[in-house]
């Protein structure tokens, strides 16, 4: 039943094979997630099932809420995207090979049915209903992604010659290591080789690489190539750089590289999302994504190119994370073939080899599938906790493969037996993997689950685009509006009124009517603040001063259930009203000009808008205050998003996006925590449990003992007794009934041990559904596509409303000559 593998933090992977016997058992092959912290690999030759394992566990994850980056060099892991919870033979029916059906002589409504038939049939065996399938596809968005094509969701390079974040400037060996696979990417794609050493394109583009981010200026391609014609120094090394990199050379290389950047296929590489793991991770409004990244239609320097900004993107995402022992993302590759080799150092191997070594400190798990096991790093792949192994084509890939596992098992500190390994991997069969986990005590063999998407192989350009073009056109819709909105439109800092009315274009006054040319005498009691320009008053037309009211507070947000202590300044401006109330603060824009950021004094040669009369009055600002401080305090409440099932509380300016991704993490790491002190709780029990089988185990061996030689006693007594009793003996007659006595009291005693045992195992396995039933409500609370969130609004109070000022602002406006057409001149919002 699927109540006994659905729990938050556990992959159902499949179930235990018994190589002996050739079958596979009803016991569930469950993976601890964390363990992917520490990386996986998945070894075996085309046909052993290694695509449906990995696609299983990516189906897994995603139910889990866990994003992923899917990088597919097959075709094959857009499948993810054929998932179908009806089950429909009209589901299938686009998806099927028209080739299978004409091979097998039916019609393809009738094979798709057919296939419909087949997966329900199979999925059912496996105890998977259709309401999981429709789980899967409600827990995270699949997105097909194809840089270089059209076909998918483009993704533009463009951001990725971008200057780095603080935490790979700061660390002069990563920033070194992104220059260098960077420029060997770029390099690639034209031809050149990269030699660190004696490549001159190389180390010219590293120095002009390093010098632009050291600047922390972003470089695209074309800045790049007039940066190589026109490099911003003029020594390399010791030697002089047209010594070193005479122009007219330069100038070659920068032809190589402005051919590839107009030339039309390369002009795909410029379109669609920007390269940024954290958008393929989560949508807008953090929800976890399954980002497939096809590169299958891609050549190989392309795809090299490629492959090392994603894995240069995803060092500096990781970079960026905090720490954690529950894994956050995954990261896989269905072919690790080129990348990873173990003698050459093709771009893609140092940003792979450090995501190896330092990505589980931040939750990032990396899964590496290949076929050729003899053509990697086993070395590298050391630092991979995990093994699934499938039917491998020769003796030698064994032979290394039993290399790599003896080296991980090492690393990690755990035993290795070799003999045992040799022979499972001699018997495995199709979809039968080995899994040798260091986390755990013994490897286990298992055959993988029916997978819940459907898999009907590669996919093509084609095909792809018909997955997306439904996703695409969603993209692309503009936003609903509410037909029954009840909002209101802003309130504008531009004046209600015009200014003045337009004179006639004849004789045009210098200063147009109802302006002044100087400010209004007022009260010494009103502060004057006058908003600085932003930006030069443009020709044409001359500023003017708008006056309204400005209110300044420094405000403390304290909350002891959530401990924040979150102090912030709250300023509104407010345009002068022409009813009762002049100054209503239910109409103020939220503003983050400050009264230190004004002026005392205006600009020179300056117009004025009159301010009405409740302007001058000097009590009516002190009112206005305290009228401020009650806004405040109702109406400007601090929010944060709080998911009260779990105490979790957003920080303050904390938007649902980051806070759900964060809530998805705390989730994880609470099931786990909690997973763990269930068993931990029911440890002890289980020991008890399990030391009363054995002692009833052992009991009843030693009372069959018993009375197998009591009976035989019995038997040896008859026997003799019968030949006393045709000799009239009588004591022979009475030793026979006791012997007979003993033996049925030693049956007596066997009955009573087999009950006890009996006994024991009926309480152990009750333990163990108390501990399922346990876990499986615990995964159905805890599940972060169900966690409740709301918002919660924390006012302040009124003492820790801090008021600076409230004073009489002017805002710049810059006019026409005649007074009208107003723009604002300040960042008042």
């Amino acid at each position: 039943m699927s109540e006994n593998w659905e729990k938050l933090g556990l992959f159902y992977l499949g179930r235990a094979f018994d190589s002996a016997a050739g079958a596979v058992s009803e016991i569930p092959t469950l993976y601890d997630a964390r363990d992917l912290t520490t990386h996986a690999v998945c070894v075996g030759m085309t046909g052993s099932g290694k695509t449906g394992l990995c696609i299983g566990l990516l189906e897994e994850a995603a139910i889990d809420g866990v994003p992923a980056i899917a990088v597919d060099l097959k075709g094959d892991i857009a499948n993810l995207l054929l998932t179908f919870p009806e089950l429909a033979p009209k589901d299938f029916e686009p998806w099927v090979l028209a080739e299978d059906a004409r091979r097998k002589g039916i019609e393809l409504p009738e094979y798709a049915a057919r296939e419909a038939t087949k997966w329900r049939e199979g999925l059912a065996s496996w105890g998977q209903t259709p309401d999981r399938i429709a789980r899967l596809k409600d827990a995270a968005e699949f997105t097909v992604y194809t840089p270089g094509s059209s076909a998918g969701l483009p993704i533009s390079i463009l951001s990725s010659f971008k200057a780095p974040g603080p935490g790979v400037l700061d660390d002069p060996e990563l920033l070194a290591e992104r220059v260098a696979t960077t420029v060997a990417g770029v390099l690639g794609l034209i031809g050149v080789e990269a030699d660190p050493v004696r490549s001159r394109e190389t180390i010219l583009l590293a120095q002009l690489l390093t010098g632009a981010w050291a600047e922390a200026r972003d470089v695209d391609l074309a800045t790049l190539i007039g940066l190589v014609q026109s490099p911003p120094f003029d020594r390399v090394g010791v030697l002089d750089l047209e010594a070193f990199y005479p122009q007219k050379e330069r100038f070659g290389l920068a032809m190589q590289l402005n051919n590839l950047l107009a030339s039309p296929t390369f002009a795909s590489w410029m379109e669609g999302e920007p390269l940024d793991v954290d958008r393929l991770l989560y949508t807008p409004d953090g929800k976890p994504r399954v980002s497939i990244v096809s590169i299958a239609h891609l050549a190989p320097a392309e795809r090299m190119f490629f492959l090392t900004l994603l894995l240069n993107e995803t060092l500096g995402w990781m970079r960026r994370q905090s720490g954690t022992t529950n894994l956050r993302a995954l990261l896989y590759i269905d072919e690790i073939f080129g990348y990873l080799p173990p003698t050459a150092a093709p771009p893609s191997k140092k940003p792979m080899l450090t995501l190896l070594k330092q990505a589980r400190a931040f939750g990032l798990g990396l899964v590496l599938a290949t076929q050729n096991p003899v053509d990697i790093d086993y070395k590298a792949l050391s630092n991979a906790g995990t093994w699934f192994i499938g039917r491998l084509q020769t003796e030698r890939d064994k032979m290394r493969i039993l290399e790599a596992l003896k080296s991980a098992s090492a690393t990690a500190g755990a035993g290795f037996d070799s003999t045992t390994i040799d022979r499972i991997l001699s018997s495995l069969g199709k979809r039968v993997f080995l899994l040798h986990n260091v986390h755990e005590s013994a490897p286990q063999v298992f055959q993988t689950r029916w997978a819940m998407s459907y898999l009907r192989g590669p996919m093509t350009r084609a095909e792809i685009k018909q997955l997306m073009d439904p996703i695409r056109a969603l993209r692309a819709a503009p936003p609903r509006v509410a037909q029954d909105s009840a909002a209101t439109p802003a309130p504008s800092l531009t004046p209600t009124r015009p200014i003045a009315a337009s004179p006639s274009p004849v004789d045009q006054p210098a200063v147009p009517p109802g302006l002044l040319t100087m400010p209004p005498a007022l009260p010494s009691r009103i502060v004057q603040a006058f908003a600085p320009l932003s930006e030069p008053v443009p020709d044409g037309r001359r500023l003017a001063y708008q006056p309204c009211v400005i209110a300044d507070a420094d405000v403390l947000y304290t909350h002891t259930r959530s401990g924040i202590v979150d102090q912030r300044p709250v300023g509104l401006l407010v345009t002068f009203g022409d009813g009762p109330v002049p100054v209503d603060w239910a109409r103020g824009i939220p503003t983050r000009l400050r009264l230190a950021d004004c002026a005392a004094e205006p600009a020179d040669e300056a117009w004025f808008v009159p301010p009405p009369a409740p302007a001058t009055e000097s009590t009516l600002f002190t009112a206005w205050k305290r009228a401020f401080v009650d806004h405040v305090y109702r109406e400007r409440a601090l929010e944060v998003l709080h998911a009260p099932e779990l105490s979790i509380w957003g920080m303050p300016g904390e938007d649902e996006r980051s806070f759900r991704i964060r809530l998805g993490e705390a989730v994880r790491t609470t099931a786990a925590a909690q997973t763990d002190a269930l068993r931990e709780r029911y440890a002890t029990k289980l020991r008890k449990a399990e030391e009363a089988i054995d002692a009833a185990a052992r009991r009843l061996q030693r009372e069959r003992g018993e009375a197998s030689r009591a009976t035989t006693d019995a038997w040896v007594t008859a026997g003799t007794g019968l030949l006393g009793t045709l000799f009239g003996g009588r004591r022979s007659t009475r030793t026979m009934m006791t012997t007979a006595n003993r033996a049925q009291r030693q049956k007596d005693d066997v009955r009573e041990a087999e009950a006890r045992l009996r006994l024991a195992h009926e309480e152990h396995a009750r333990l163990e559904r108390e501990i399922q039933d346990e876990l499986s409500a615990l995964a159905a609370r805890l599940r972060p596509d169900i966690v409740a969130v709301q918002r919660e609004r924390i006012a302040p109070k009124k003492k820790d409303i801090a008021v600076v000022g409230v004073a009489l602002c002017w805002l710049p406006l810059a006019v026409l000559p005649d007074g009208s057409g107003g723009v604002l001149l300040t960042q008042a919002r």
